[in-house]
């Protein structure tokens, strides 16, 4: 499979997540929730990777890896809290695409940090993506 198939497989977990998340808050803390999710996720990509076979020493990473992964690790774990606390008190077919800002951010801050440059129909698309949460952000 090409990053297309990943990238497409990636948003139905996406959305299904959603969906799931916000029957299972139901009545519990959004946080406890995070934590066994966490854990649940934790333990999955264990068994992923250790069947799998690509099981490698991660004491052998560079100390950049390690910043970048915890970086990222931390930023997951704060979106994680505020994306299920905001499914908790929200619905969520105007929490998840609210959080879709995310792809304006994330080419942003490709263009600022990584140098990418999009081209002129990415940004387009970029674009409708921020109309659209705008349009779900105005209240009626």
């Amino acid at each position: 499979m090409n990053w297309l198939h990943w990238a497409l497989a990636s948003a139905v977990f996406a959305a299904l997540t959603a969906i799931f998340a916000k029957v299972g808050l139901e009545g519990i803390n959004s946080d406890i929730a995070t934590m066994i999710r966490a854990i649940i996720i934790a333990l999955l990509l264990a068994a992923f990777v250790r069947y799998s076979g690509q099981w490698v020493n991660p004491l052998t990473f560079s100390a950049r890896n390690w910043t970048f992964l915890v970086l990222s690790a931390l930023a997951t774990g704060a979106s994680w809290v505020c994306y299920f606390r905001a499914l908790q008190l929200g619905e969520a077919s105007k929490v998840a695409p609210i959080d879709k800002l995310s792809v304006i951010l994330v080419a942003i801050f490709a263009v600022t940090f990584l140098g990418e440059r999009p081209a002129l129909k990415d940004w387009a698309g970029i674009s409708l993506v921020g109309a659209g949460v705008l349009l779900l952000a105005i209240k009626r």
